[in-house]
C-alpha cells in the first residue's frame, strides 16, 4: 500500500509571504540605505580646485589638506584667466587667485548652492588666514528661481521615471508589434519633452533653450527603451529592476546634492546614470556655453543602443521559438519564454491578426483552425473563449484561412466555443500554463447529421468530442 506524502501547510503560505514581501523589502532597505547615505550632511570629498601659480598651489594644497583631508584635489594653472576658464570649462568647481592683501574665488552657482556654501567658507577661513580678503566671483549663475541649481534635477525626474512606467504600459499592448512601440515610446517621449520645456520655460525656472528639448528627448528614450528591452529577460523582478535602476540609484546620484559633495560610490554611479549624465548636459546647454555636453549625450545615447539590442535580442529569440513551432506537430504544445507584465493590471485578452512566424509580431497564446467535412477552411466562424464560469473573455472570427489567434489570457482552464449558422457548435476545454502556446482546431459538421456534441476533458487540457460531430476534430 503506497502512502502519500503531503507537503506541510505552512510552506506554502509561508513561500506566498516570501514572494509578495520580498519586492517592498528590498525596495525599503534599498531607500533606507541610499537616500540617507547621499543626502545626510553631504561633504567635499575629492573636489576639484585649481590655484593660479605653482608656488601658492603648494601651500593652499598642504593647507586645505591639513584641515579638510579628502576634501579637495588641488592642482595649478598659470594665472587667473586660466583659473576662471577652468571652472567655465567645467575642468574645476573652483579657482583660487591671490595676489597681496586680495584674494578671489571664482566658483559656478550652476553646480549647486550647497558647493558653493562649503567652497566659500573653506577658502575665506583659508584667505583669512593668510591675511588676506576674499572676493567671490560667480561665473555662471543660475535663474532667480533656481538659486539650488536642483530644478535641472526635478525635472530629469519628471522626464525619466515615466519612460519607465511607459516601458510597463506597453508590455500589456500585446496588439503592437516592436516597431509601434518604438513609435510609442518616441512620440511619448517628444511629447514629455515638449510639455516640460514649455513648463520650465512659461516658469521661468530655466532659460529658453531648445537644446533642453533634444536632451530630455534623449532621457525619455534611453529610460523608455532600456526599460522594454530589459523587461522579456528580468521577468518577474523587472520591477525591482526598474524602481532600482530610476528611483533607488539615480535619484541620489543624480545631483540633488553636489555631486563632489557625495561619497564615492553614488559619483561613480552618477558617470554612467541616465538622470545623472541628463542633467549635466542640461546644465552644459543653459550654463555652460555647451561645456560638458557631449559625453553625457554620448552615455545616454548608449543606453537607447543597448535597449534596442536587447529588443533585437528577444525578437531573435521568439523569431526562433515560432519557426521551431512552425516545424512540430501541430498537435503539440511549444513552451516559449513568458514576458512576466510587472503592471497590476493583467493584459487585456485581445484577438490577433493571423500572421505565419512574423518576425517581432506579438505571439498568440491560444490559436487554431477551424474546417468542414471536407477539411476545407470555414471562413467568418465565430470563436468565442470563455472562464470556468461561463464569462466571455473574447470573441473573434476566422479569416479565409478558417484561422485564428487570440493572446493576453489568464492561466488556467478555458473553454473555446466555435458556431456557424448551418452547423453543430463545437466546443473544446483547454488548459492555459505560462510559456505555453495552445492550440484548438475544429472539425465542423453540417446541422442535418443531427449530432450534438459533447465535451469531455482528460485532465491535460485536450477534449474528446462524442458523437458525429466530434469525427475529424482535434
Amino acid at each position: 500500500m503506497k502512502h502519500r506524502i503531503e507537503r506541510p501547510r505552512g510552506i506554502p503560505l509561508a513561500r506566498t509571504l516570501a514572494e509578495t514581501l520580498m519586492f517592498p523589502t528590498v525596495l525599503f532597505l534599498a531607500l533606507l540605505f541610499c537616500f540617507p547615505t547621499a543626502f545626510h550632511e553631504p561633504q567635499p570629498n575629492h573636489v576639484k580646485v585649481v590655484v593660479a601659480n605653482r608656488v601658492l598651489e603648494t601651500k593652499v594644497d598642504a593647507a586645505l589638506h591639513q584641515k579638510h583631508p579628502g576634501w579637495f584635489d588641488v592642482s595649478a594653472v598659470a594665472d587667473a584667466g586660466e583659473a576662471r576658464q577652468a571652472v567655465l570649462n567645467r575642468d574645476a568647481v573652483a579657482g583660487y587667485v591671490a595676489k597681496g592683501r586680495h584674494a578671489v574665488l571664482y566658483v559656478a552657482e550652476a553646480n549647486g548652492l550647497p558647493l558653493r556654501q562649503v567652497l566659500t567658507k573653506g577658502f575665506t577661513q583659508l584667505a583669512a588666514h593668510n591675511h588676506r580678503r576674499l572676493t567671490v566671483t560667480d561665473v555662471a549663475p543660475t535663474v532667480s528661481k533656481d538659486l539650488n541649481a536642483a530644478t535641472l534635477v526635478y525635472f530629469g525626474v519628471a522626464w525619466s521615471v515615466p519612460g519607465y512606467i511607459l516601458a510597463t504600459t506597453l508590455l500589456r499592448a500585446v496588439t503592437f508589434n516592436r516597431r509601434k512601440k518604438l513609435m510609442m515610446i518616441v512620440g511619448a517621449s517628444a511629447l514629455f519633452s515638449a510639455v516640460g520645456f514649455f513648463v520650465g520655460v512659461g516658469l521661468d525656472y530655466f532659460p529658453n533653450d531648445p537644446s533642453v528639448l533634444a536632451i530630455a528627448l534623449l532621457l525619455t528614450t534611453a529610460v523608455a527603451t532600456f526599460a522594454h528591452g530589459v523587461a522579456p529577460f528580468t521577468k518577474q523582478f523587472f520591477p525591482m529592476v526598474g524602481m532600482g535602476l530610476y528611483i533607488v540609484l539615480s535619484v541620489p546620484s543624480s545631483g540633488v546634492a553636489p555631486v563632489p559633495l557625495l561619497p564615492t560610490f553614488f559619483q561613480d554611479l552618477h558617470v554612467v546614470m541616465p538622470l545623472g549624465n541628463a542633467v549635466d548636459a542640461l546644465k552644459g546647454v543653459l550654463y555652460f556655453d555647451n561645456a560638458g555636453v557631449l559625453k553625457p549625450v554620448l552615455v545616454l545615447s548608449a543606453w537607447i543602443t543597448v535597449g534596442l539590442a536587447l529588443m533585437g535580442l528577444d525578437a531573435w529569440r521568439h523569431h526562433r521559438l515560432a519557426a521551431r513551432r512552425g516545424a512540430e506537430d501541430e498537435e503539440e504544445d511549444i513552451p516559449e519564454p513568458p514576458v512576466e507584465d510587472p503592471s497590476v493590471e493583467a493584459p487585456t485578452p485581445t484577438a490577433l491578426p493571423v500572421h505565419r512566424h512574423h518576425f517581432g509580431e506579438p505571439l498568440p497564446m491560444l490559436e487554431g483552425t477551424v474546417r468542414n467535412d471536407e477539411q476545407q477552411p470555414v471562413r467568418h466562424a465565430a470563436v468565442t473563449v470563455m472562464d470556468t464560469s461561463g464569462r466571455q473573455l473574447v470573441r473573434t472570427t476566422t479569416n479565409a484561412q478558417g484561422e485564428y489567434a487570440v493572446t493576453g489570457l489568464p492561466e488556467g482552464y478555458i473553454s473555446v466555443v466555435v458556431s456557424y449558422p448551418g452547423r453543430n457548435p463545437v466546443v473544446h476545454q483547454k488548459l492555459l500554463q505560462s510559456g505555453v502556446a495552445v492550440r484548438a482546431d475544429f472539425s465542423m459538421h453540417d446541422r442535418h447529421n443531427g449530432a450534438s456534441p459533447h465535451v469531455l476533458s482528460n485532465g491535460t487540457g485536450r477534449t474528446t468530442i462524442r458523437g458525429e460531430a466530434a469525427r475529424g476534430s482535434r
